[in-house]
């Protein structure tokens, strides 16, 4: 038992317990190239929040994981079979409960660390910190605190190499072999504007990729993998130690 990790932990234990500090992981259920499980963004974040959880906690930091949110936002891609989608509004309505309940029970904050790229809480962060003025609300995606160009000789966007060395450290047994990988070619917008990221409109994903990937995994490794995991879990559990420390009042120098 991982006393960081609600799903874990039990009754005895928490009975007299107090956190300072909640981290809601947030993946998504999609296809991921050929190769990849649709649970990828699953896999991931559940990994990356426990591990770096774990390293905070080590250090004396109160926190808790709570249960990884396995739905995303993938209004790009209804037509990729079984790809399951979620709405904002959706998102929203299961972050208002959630905060609700850890605000009563006296944990005011709250980490959303998200796994997908499809999934945007900003807005609702915006919204829910009007509405829970007492819980501290901030968000994370793990793929940002990542410096791909140090580690992946050929990064993507999508079950590309950073994702596939990934899942290949985590969990080898679910990834096709090689000759099964897709080159994740994704076609680009002709209006040069999109693609320099200056107007933005979801891309259908069936138009813009063969293979549903974006991104060419063929130089993953699970050695490259393995660093990245490392890399983000350290930068990650830092943070996390230092979020459930700070003076709520005494935020900025």
């Amino acid at each position: 038992m991982r006393p960081y990790i609600l799903a874990e932990t039990n009754w005895k234990t928490l009975q007299n317990a107090s956190f300072d500090l909640a981290i809601l992981p947030w993946g998504a259920t999609e296809a991921h190239n050929y190769h990849l499980p649709y649970g990828t963004d699953n896999f991931q974040v559940d990994a990356i929040a426990a591990e770096s959880a774990k390293q905070a906690w080590e250090k004396g930091a109160k926190v808790i994981v709570l249960p990884t949110i396995p739905f995303g936002v993938n209004t790009g891609q209804t037509d990729i079979y079984l790809d399951l989608n979620i709405y904002p509004s959706t998102q929203y309505a299961i972050l208002n409960d959630t905060i609700e309940v850890l605000n009563r029970h006296g944990i005011k904050k709250l980490l959303i660390l998200n796994g997908h790229g499809g999934n945007d809480f900003k807005s609702m962060v915006r919204e829910l910190g009007v509405k829970y003025p007492d819980v501290f609300i901030c968000v994370s995606s793990w793929f940002h605190t990542l410096d791909r160009d140090k580690i992946f000789d050929q990064p993507g966007d999508h079950a590309d190499e950073v994702e596939t060395s990934l899942v290949l450290h985590l969990t080898p047994e679910l990834v096709l072999p090689k000759e099964d990988w897709g080159n994740g070619k994704e076609k680009k917008n002709k209006i040069s504007a999109f693609n320099k990221g200056w107007v933005w409109a979801e891309r259908k994903w069936s138009e813009i990729s063969e293979d549903t990937g974006t991104g060419n995994p063929k130089l993953a490794t699970k050695e490259k993998g393995e660093k990245c995991f490392k890399d983000v879990t350290a930068k990650i559990g830092e943070m996390l130690y230092d979020l459930s420390k700070v003076d709520r009042s005494d935020l900025y120098i």
